[in-house]
């Protein structure tokens, strides 16, 4: 199955989120788990949750994703931010309980200043208090561009975070085109090589969805600028070998392209055009 979606504004619920999706040719989504620039929640409707449920189930939509607002930083320097960030990320995980299929989608954070190790011990340390309340949602931490004091732009960082954390956990990794070819991994013109690199530092079992887009900048520019699908750096060829490569072909891929829903809609059926 083809799992192909978008990013979708939350505001009027699950259910319209995923009549939505249904609309454009979608059958996985992302939304934000809440204002994405501030710690502001939509108030918890379970009756649009199971309705929700059972539109999903009746028109096969896959799994979802809940993208973390980007206020959230694990390894902030300071402690209130720190706290504020694994205080968000656990009423969202309490929230995404009554979802049936759906990850949860973290940034790993920016460590500004303390250096790189202490970055990721922040996070480690977060996640393990986090995912040790055994909440079923898994949490995949994005792979980053690589800007400033950006933890998550080497897939050594990721690695490293999840030895820390231990196997068995519900955590895994999210895969976004853009920041892995602005990061310096060629995606475009080294596929295979890019995911055997990724499956000996991380493990291929680890990765549980993609962010697909394009590159307004070229490979290892550090920028995270996103472009429209075969409007980029990257190009149409080199999304559509994605899309179809044999070890990723089953994740679901939602789109984050500068786009509205006609938009996304026809970025859509492009691929779905171009999936063998």
């Amino acid at each position: 199955m083809f799992y192909i979606g978008c990013h979708l504004p939350a505001g009027k619920g699950y259910l319209h989120m995923g009549e939505t999706a249904a609309a454009i040719g979608a059958n996985t989504f992302q939304f934000f788990s809440r204002n994405p620039r501030g710690g502001t929640a939509r108030a918890l409707d379970l009756e649009d949750m199971a309705s929700y449920n059972r539109l999903a189930d009746e028109l096969g939509i896959g799994t979802i994703v809940a993208h973390a607002p980007y206020t959230l930083n694990l390894c902030s320097d300071k402690a209130h931010i720190r706290e504020f960030s694994q205080t968000i990320l656990q009423e969202d995980l309490e929230r995404l309980e009554n979802i049936g299929r759906v990850v949860y989608n973290l940034h790993p954070g920016s460590h500004v200043g303390q250096g790189r190790e202490q970055g990721i011990l922040l996070i480690a340390r977060a996640l393990t208090d986090v995912l040790n309340k055994g909440f079923r949602t898994p949490i995949l931490l994005e792979t980053m561009a690589g800007k400033g004091s950006e933890i998550g732009g080497r897939f050594e960082d990721l690695a490293r975070i999840l030895d820390l954390v231990g196997a068995g956990c519900r955590l895994g990794v999210l895969m976004d085109s853009c920041h892995v070819f602005d990061a310096g991994y060629d995606l475009a013109g080294d596929l295979d090589g890019v995911l055997d690199l990724f499956d000996r530092t991380v493990g291929l079992d680890k990765l549980g969805a993609f962010h697909l887009n394009d590159s307004l900048h070229g490979l290892g520019s550090k920028k995270d600028r996103h472009a429209k699908i075969g409007e980029g750096k990257m190009g149409l060829s080199a999304l559509v070998r994605i899309i179809n490569h044999p070890r990723l072909s089953d994740l679901p891929f939602n789109l984050e392209t500068p786009n509205d829903l006609d938009g996304y809609a026809a970025e859509i059926k492009l691929l779905k055009a171009n999936r063998s």
